[in-house]
């Protein structure tokens, strides 16, 4: 069954690594955009497991950009080291639950 919400997260799928490549000029929207519209999701429907698992590989991809764009930003070549890493942004005030792991 494929409901609104799936469509959403397909879109938003599909839709934002181009956007966020962009052209020369910069992303077409910027990541916080898409966050945001993620944690809309989040907090305006009763999500699935594999929906949550989707969402959350989304936003881990945009926490993965922001540290490249900031990584490019200050010409800083080196890979990130695994003490650095953080679990996908989300609002403090929001607990998380980490339902996709095995």
């Amino acid at each position: 069954m494929n409901t609104l919400i799936d469509q959403d997260i397909a879109h938003i799928a599909r839709i934002m690594r181009p956007s966020l490549h962009g052209d020369a000029s910069g992303p077409v929207l910027p990541a916080s955009y898409w966050r945001n519209r993620l944690h809309h999701l989040l907090d305006a429907w009763h999500v699935t497991k594999a929906q949550l698992c989707v969402i959350d590989r989304l936003l881990l991809e945009l926490d993965h950009y922001d540290r490249d764009q900031a990584r490019t930003a200050t010409n800083d070549t080196a890979l990130c080291p695994a003490a650095s890493a953080t679990p996908a942004s989300r609002p403090s005030t929001h607990k998380r639950r980490n339902a996709c792991a095995a």
